[in-house]
């Protein structure tokens, strides 16, 4: 076999993959968020951030297939990680371990699957536009598509709102040990540092929520739009 392959193959090289796609993920969802904080720059800035992702489209698209790339790349390890270790470790020993680590590390192939279906969700909305199409007709003065719009229209719905701000919890929840355990899995940390990259990890995700929710609530509030 191939040496590559076979480290690709094994425990230690499908954590390292689960880990290097993880932190790609966190680096869009940073990115991600700075555009959406444009929404408080009124429909101007949002729309124009938008046209311009859409005037590039060999860029957008190859983003989105690195990204998806990504994420098939994390729930494959992760749940080939998961079975590997349950086959591996007695019952004993697993409600042993359990004590002594967090929530957020117990359940994390949990709420990898909620993730998996807010992101399903979150692109039908808005990127494919089939989930609430009622929301995302309108266009702007210039002629181009009012995504300030859809985005108001849609958080001023409670369901939609809420859906999204517990969509966020569960992956900030998600990011809250994935951070600190990707970095250690990587090799980045060392005694000293560990358990300041668990508390960055712990903080960064923390910094997401509030960023990423403050914008339905903003709106359902009535303080955006």
């Amino acid at each position: 076999m191939v040496p590559g392959l076979w480290f690709l193959r094994s425990s230690i090289g499908k954590k390292a993959l689960m880990a290097a796609s993880g932190l790609v993920l966190v680096g869009f969802v940073m990115a991600h968020l700075a555009g959406n904080l444009l929404i408080y720059g009124g429909p101007s800035a949002l729309n124009a951030y938008a046209e311009k992702l859409r005037h590039v489209p060999a860029l957008l698209w190859g983003a989105r297939l690195f990204l998806l790339a990504a994420v098939a790349v994390h729930i494959a390890t992760s749940v080939q990680l998961a079975i590997e270790n349950r086959r591996a470790r007695p019952q004993r020993y697993r409600l042993q371990r359990s004590a002594e680590t967090t929530l957020a590390a117990r359940t994390m192939l949990l709420s990898g699957f909620l993730v998996l279906a807010y992101l399903v969700y979150h692109l039908l909305h808005f990127t494919f536009r089939t989930a609430h199409p009622e929301f995302s007709r309108a266009t702007d003065a210039l002629g181009r598509h009012d995504v300030y719009a859809m985005v108001v229209l849609s958080f001023q719905q409670p369901p939609i709102a809420f859906a999204y701000v517990l969509g966020m919890a569960a992956v900030c929840f998600h990011l809250n040990h994935g951070i600190g355990s990707a970095a250690q899995t990587l090799g980045l940390t060392h005694e000293r540092t560990i358990r300041l990259w668990a508390l960055a990890g712990r903080l960064l995700s923390f910094a997401l929520f509030i960023g990423y929710v403050s914008i339905p609530l903003a709106i359902l509030l009535g303080l955006v739009g």
